[in-house]
């Protein structure tokens, strides 16, 4: 394809489109697309002097202009793709006609930062205050893991305490959200001084010292490469009563080991159940925003809404955390815009350079996104799709871009470096201290985040209806006109409070978030 240089805003303003019909929406004067609110059969109203050429299905994009073959095709007023043959109004506009193609980005950085206003009085929700300041949302006993041959064990400790199983168990301590084993596959058979075994260590360590956890019992099998005192060690940690460790190899096998792990677990339930709420400002809340399951819609409901919530958020002191990189890829020009300095544009951009290079390491495209669900839904290239995922984080300032698990200590919209695949990218932020995760979807993702509560944002109100037992909110009443995007946003902001006051997530009701503990492997496995 043609390579072209993007402007941002600066292009030629284009002729407008005239008598558009009310079943398309047109998200930028210079689109080429229009995009279906429900599926429309051929020969039904596009425009002016023109009809839909072919069936257009719901959240899919037909043709309001023509584009010649190699040419540029715009959504959001942005490059989405390149035409591979010449393509006619009123045609559909998918993988059948469009593809990827190279273009410049024009960074700019900083040249879209402003003021970003704060309220007065910040809102408040009701958090726990644990000793040392930090404030939780939940309040769990976490049974962490060193390798994966320790799992077993650790999710026995951890089943001993399931309340529908044992209900008994914690029938004494209601303050306590319960006791949750996070295991992985990982932890040997890796390079010990490599950038494989710094990530893993980075990882946990952000989840033993999490707000969410009252305590901590961290468990390995003795001979591993990722030793327990190596990384407790590397990562600053403490023993404490709070943060214990032992193995499997140490303390006799299997059998004594679940044994000593139950004992070690009702002893930290009474200190635990001593918490209560309290109102805190809502600038200790930090959201990890997600989207999984995209579609068509994404960009255009449930994204833009959530990132309306995110600036009332900020408006309020608290943080935001915008990740996927693979999944902002051919959008970051719009991030760097809005970097308060270059050198906070220029981390994002590196990890964006970081991304070229792995997967031309492991002859990987980073198109291979969007998914088939994605596809499904409406979304032809990761251009697309990127465009729609920023837009979860909002309009004010990036201050602040983090590597994967890195601690966020920055206050306001930032960037953490994260694959797209959501379990990894929300492990990623929960370690950097996420107490709260935000998660769009459009096709009906199931995920939850132990410890952190996990908000679902349906984009359409057909998954709704189908998916109504796993999701937390309808945004799909934003494209039929019912409610805007800002009333959208600030119903979001309110339930973040409500969630981070202790309100039930769909995800935490199902019991969600064990099983979604998936720290980045990266690297050789030996």
């Amino acid at each position: 394809m043609n390579s072209t240089l993007l402007h941002s805003g600066t292009e030629t303003a284009r002729a407008p489109i005239e008598g558009l019909s009310p079943q398309l929406i047109l998200l930028h004067a210079r689109d080429d697309v229009a995009i279906a609110r429900q599926q429309l059969l051929p020969g039904a109203p596009l425009m002016a002097g023109a009809v839909v050429g072919g069936l257009i299905p719901a959240g899919h994009k037909v043709a309001v202009r023509a584009v010649a073959a190699n040419q540029a095709v715009r959504r959001y007023g942005q490059i989405i793709g390149f035409a591979k043959r010449d393509i006619r109004v009123g045609e559909h506009i998918h993988t059948h006609n469009m593809a990827m193609g190279d273009f410049e980005r024009d960074y700019a950085y900083g040249v879209d930062a402003h003021p970003t206003p704060r309220v007065d009085a910040p809102r408040t929700f009701l958090g726990i205050r644990r000793a040392d300041g930090r404030i939780a949302t939940r309040n769990y006993i976490g049974i962490l893991t060193s390798v994966n041959c320790s799992a077993t064990v650790a999710r026995a400790i951890a089943d001993h305490f399931r309340r529908d199983i044992h209900p008994e168990a914690l029938a004494d301590y209601p303050n306590v959200d319960g006791v949750v084993a996070l295991t992985h596959g990982q932890g040997c058979a890796l390079d010990s001084e490599g950038e494989a075994i710094g990530l893993i260590r980075r990882t946990l360590a952000g989840y033993a010292r999490h707000a969410n956890f009252s305590a901590v019992l961290m468990i390995g099998l003795g001979c591993e490469t990722n030793q327990i005192d190596g990384l407790v060690e590397s990562q600053g940690l403490k023993r404490s009563e709070t943060l214990r460790t032992m193995t499997i190899q140490q303390t006799g096998g299997t059998a004594r080991t679940v044994a000593s792990g139950i004992e070690q677990v009702k002893a930290l339930l009474p200190e635990a159940n001593r918490v209560t709420r309290e109102p805190v400002s809502a600038e200790h809340l930090i959201v990890g925003l997600q989207c999984g399951g995209s579609d068509g819609y994404s960009g255009i409901t449930a994204n833009p809404a959530l990132g309306a919530a995110v600036d009332r958020l900020v408006a309020h002191g608290g943080t935001a955390i915008l990740s996927e990189t693979p999944e902002v890829y051919g959008a970051e020009h719009l991030l760097t815009r809005r970097a308060v300095s270059r050198d906070v544009g220029e981390k994002l951009v590196a990890r964006i350079r970081w991304w070229e290079d792995h997967c031309a390491r492991m002859n990987a495209d980073m198109n291979n996104n969007p998914s088939a669900g994605n596809k499904a839904g409406g979304l032809t290239t990761i251009l697309e799709k990127s465009l729609g995922a920023v837009a979860k984080g909002g309009t004010t300032n990036l201050v602040d871009a983090y590597e994967y698990a890195q601690p966020v200590t920055a206050h306001g919209l930032v960037f953490m470096d994260t694959p797209g695949y959501d379990p990894v990218s929300a492990t990623g932020q929960v370690a950097g201290g996420a107490n709260l995760i935000c998660f769009t979807t459009g096709r009906g993702s199931a995920y939850g985040c132990a410890p952190s509560p996990s908000l679902k944002l349906g984009t359409n109100t057909a998954l709704w209806i189908r998916q109504e037992e796993d999701i937390d909110l309808n945004c799909g009443r934003i494209v039929e006109g019912e409610q805007s995007i800002d009333e959208v946003g600030a119903q979001i902001f309110e339930l973040m409070l409500a969630t981070a006051s202790g309100a039930a997530t769909k995800s935490e009701l199902h019991g969600y978030g064990q099983n979604e503990f998936v720290p980045w492997h990266i690297g050789a496995t030996m």
